[in-house]
């Protein structure tokens, strides 16, 4: 004599596989244009700001504006940091050309003589009239 099953999984036995049976396309009537049965029922998802961000907007004044305030904070630095890196060059290229100038004048007075110094009287009236 055989113990009884004490749980639903007791069974060693393989299971027999369940023969699935194909589906059948049975065409359906569609309904008329405009004819429902139950009305139509719109589903509305409302999507908040968390609290913290809300909070920050209206402390600064900029409602539903608030990415105003964040592209001022982004860009900001940006374009300050951006125009900084361009003054620097401009003035490294000032320097540059403010140091060829003084080395190309002092070639001159010193190589060319009397006719060199008349030279660089010259060019500095020049300079002088242009501004």
């Amino acid at each position: 004599m055989s113990s009884p099953r004490r749980y639903q999984f007791d069974n060693q036995l393989p299971a027999v596989p369940q023969q699935r049976q194909t589906p059948v396309y049975r065409p359906e009537m569609l309904p008329a244009p405009g004819y429902t049965e139950q009305p139509h029922v719109v589903v509305q998802h409302i999507h908040q700001a968390p609290p913290d961000r809300t909070v920050q907007r209206v402390a600064l004044g900029a409602g539903a504006g608030g990415g105003a305030v964040v592209a001022g904070v982004y860009f900001g630095p940006l374009l300050i940091s951006s125009l900084t890196v361009i003054g620097a060059n401009l003035l490294f290229l000032a320097f540059i050309a403010a140091v060829g100038t003084w080395g190309i004048t002092t070639v001159v007075r010193s190589v060319g003589g009397p006719e060199g110094k008349a030279a660089a009287q010259n060019l500095r009236k020049a300079r002088r009239k242009r501004g």
